[in-house]
């Protein structure tokens, strides 16, 4: 498998991009989300990280 670096750092440009949107658009909301996400418990946290991965793997592999 040969890796393409465009692809690599394109890829991480969208996250960048998509990571931006919230705190461009709405700063106070963000400090809502993240308040909210302070008071979660770790089981919370990590079965979303874990979903959001398991995501990203499938959708990898579809395109």
């Amino acid at each position: 498998m040969n890796l393409n670096w465009n692809d690599l750092l394109a890829a991480l440009a969208l996250v960048l991009i998509i990571e931006g949107v919230l705190p461009f658009l709405a700063p106070s909301k963000l400090k809502e989300v993240y308040k909210s996400v302070l008071e979660m418990p770790d089981k919370s946290l990590r079965l979303m990280g874990f979903g959001s991965m398991v995501a990203g793997l499938i959708l990898l592999f579809l395109i």
